[in-house]
């Protein structure tokens, strides 16, 4: 069997399993369609319903849709329009269509005739914004029990999923590289941005999100992606926050250089030791709440160790402190979206774990499981909005942060598959080293 064919028959079990737990025997998942701009005619680059390509790697197909019955073979509702305007879908022959029942329409009616009744009964997912999907009667739209039983299991990859995440972190790193040289030369955000795309012959559209693309200073704010069109007149730093779709998997890489050796470039050898170090005590069983104080206590050890705070690296975790230079979550489950799904699921039930108020913004709060893909992404900041609740601490040694500032900050991401005993797969890493061999 394929790894695609077991990829299916898993994704049929979760889904039936899914529909029996939730009292409903089928189910209809629109792929989407594209939203236009306020009081405009311009679509916004169309983001397929992730639950439609979890079943398929067609990632282009506005309108269409998958019709689900219990145990029973799916049913694609491929649209084609029939439109002079724009180029057609193009679908070339590929493994998934051997698991589909393949029913081309030119209209969404033709999908409601062929259904016929069978819709009244079927639980809808998908945006319904727009006519005639707003006024299919459906018996439920978007049912949160459906949703979080399929979330929850989502979680544990697939091995076809994980050789899509392996192929989007190879193209990632091929443009990382790229964008890294360009820095080197010189360049300006917004030509390392052009070098990154070019190199992987993408439109930026393609991409899981946008890239953080940040010179100098830049690299501290976290979600940076205005990319100044001119070099500056000293590139220092930079911090490049930046990923790939394969198949419409994502990758989600950072790294940060520095131009000279010095300083800095030795803050990113120690933030990249410490990553390293964090990820050997990934396994099944561990709290990934865990993980992110241990990274936690890595990075206070660091601010010690290069004098920014005075302390051991406990005092300055219990004082709240690493919390201003490292704001951000550890990391997050990747997969068919950037930030996936189900991180906060105790169980498919839908029951969740509480945010913590000490750590707000970590997204996944999950035991780490064998199968799990997830980020780790450590983080090291000068943030000066952050650093004002601390203005009176002895503990901070202000010179020795003024000498940072002019750096950003630094970031180091790597994507995770976990395996048993902590024989874990580094895809981000392994993928670089295939560049270097």
């Amino acid at each position: 069997m394929s790894s695609y064919a077991a990829h299916i028959a898993t994704v049929q079990a979760r889904f039936d399993a899914a529909l029996a737990a939730t009292n409903f025997d089928s189910v209809l998942i629109y792929a989407g369609q594209p939203r236009v701009a306020f009081l405009d005619d311009n679509p916004a680059p169309f983001k397929v319903n992730p639950l439609f390509k979890y079943w398929l790697p067609v990632t282009e197909s506005p309108k269409s849709a998958i019709f689900y019955e219990r145990g029973q073979k799916p049913v694609l509702f491929l649209f084609q329009a029939r439109d002079f305007w724009h180029a057609p879908v193009k679908i070339e022959p590929a493994e998934w269509q051997n698991h589909f029942e393949l029913v081309v329409i030119d209209d969404l009616a033709q999908l409601t005739s062929k259904l016929g009744s069978k819709i009244y009964d079927a639980a809808f997912i998908g945006e319904d914004f727009a006519e005639p999907v707003a006024s299919w009667q459906v018996q439920a739209h978007n049912p949160q029990a459906l949703l979080d039983h399929l979330h929850f299991h989502r979680a544990i990859k697939t091995d076809w999923e994980v050789e899509n995440l392996r192929l989007a972190n190879e193209l990632a790193t091929r443009a990382h590289l790229a964008a890294r040289d360009a820095f080197l030369a010189g360049k300006s955000e917004l030509e390392i941005h052009h070098a990154y795309l070019a190199e992987i012959n993408f439109r930026e559209s393609q991409l899981p999100y946008n890239s953080i693309v940040g010179l100098n200073e830049h690299g501290a704010i976290l979600h940076y992606d205005v990319y100044e069109t001119k070099a500056p007149a000293e590139s220092r730093s930079f911090l490049i926050d930046a990923g790939a779709t394969y198949n419409g998997y994502c990758a989600d890489i950072t790294r940060t250089y520095a131009r000279e050796d010095g300083f800095f470039a030795d803050l990113v050898a120690a933030m990249d030791t410490a990553q390293q170090d964090l990820l050997t005590e990934i396994k099944p069983g561990v709290d990934y709440y865990q993980l992110h104080v241990s990274q936690h206590l890595k990075v206070a050890q660091i601010l010690s160790d290069f004098g920014f705070v005075k302390g051991s690296a406990q005092s300055i975790y219990e004082q709240g402190f690493t919390s201003a230079f490292f704001p951000h979550g550890l990391g997050h489950f990747i997969g068919l979206q950037v930030h996936d799904v189900g991180g906060f699921l105790r169980n498919d039930r839908g029951d969740t774990f509480d945010r913590d108020p000490r750590h707000p913004f970590l997204r996944l709060l999950r035991p780490v499981e064998e199968g799990q893909v997830f980020t780790i992404e450590p983080g090291l900041y000068v943030v000066d909005q952050l650093l004002e609740a601390h203005a009176d601490a002895k503990e901070l040694n202000w010179d020795r942060i003024a000498e940072l500032r002019p750096y950003g900050g630094v970031r180091i991401e790597d994507s995770i598959v976990v395996g048993a005993e902590g024989n874990n797969e580094n895809l981000t890493r392994d993928a670089f080293a295939k560049l270097d061999a």
